[in-house]
């Protein structure tokens, strides 16, 4: 599992009530919009990996709560986890590099900006938050300021892209999109035009939370 942000009758429904194909769930970091049942998932019998901070941040303990370090890589199963430093406003966020031995899927999300450089990555998740074009003059400051301080904007997500290595990528998908300073249609272009893959992007969550 990647983030488990929903309410975990919801989490349930989708496995139809049965975790013994969950080998574990990697937690980016503390917001409700992605930990809402974090202590839920433990007690439900499933691992929990996330960073030091975002342990703290939650008051999670238990055997079910394994505390990871960006890039220093341990195995689930037979998943290869590479975890790896992100940019946002709460403490100790984590990206995903996550390997079957055949595939390599790339996840981040909730980040303003990644430092780091990929390759060999066949399925990206990313993080495209929102435009500065569609971003109000009048935008309050501190909002604004936050926006842009904690979240990737589509300037940033095409650098991403001219920075990486995307031989062997068949789709890339797009997350966390803003209610308000984003659209579908213009993002979806303007990455596929860049990239020449297939683009996609990811359904919005409608949680009252900090995100």
């Amino acid at each position: 599992m990647l983030e488990c942000g929903l309410p975990i009758k919801d989490i349930k429904k989708y496995f139809n009530f049965d975790f013994s194909r969950v080998d574990g769930c990697l937690l980016s970091h503390e917001h409700g919009d992605h930990a809402k049942a974090a202590k839920d998932i433990m007690a439900a019998g499933v691992d929990l990996y996330c960073s030091q901070g975002t342990t703290e941040a939650l008051s999670l303990s238990g055997h079910r709560l394994h505390t990871v370090q960006g890039q220093k890589a341990f195995k689930i199963g037979s998943w290869q986890i590479l975890p790896f430093d992100t940019q946002h406003d709460c403490a100790s966020p984590l990206g995903y590099l996550i390997s079957d031995g055949n595939e390599k899927i790339l996840f981040a999300t909730d980040t303003y900006f990644i430092k780091w450089r990929f390759q060999g990555i066949n399925i990206i998740a990313i993080e495209c938050n929102y435009a500065i074009e569609l971003i109000p003059p009048d935008l309050n400051f501190t909002r604004k300021k936050r926006l842009m301080e904690s979240h990737m904007g589509l300037h940033t997500c095409r650098d991403f892209f001219r920075a990486n290595d995307l031989s062997a990528v068949r789709e890339i998908h797009l997350l966390h999109l803003s209610d308000e300073h984003s659209s579908e249609e213009l993002f979806t272009n303007e990455i596929q035009k860049l990239t020449g893959k297939p683009v996609f992007v990811a359904p919005k969550r409608r949680l009252k939370c900090k995100s």
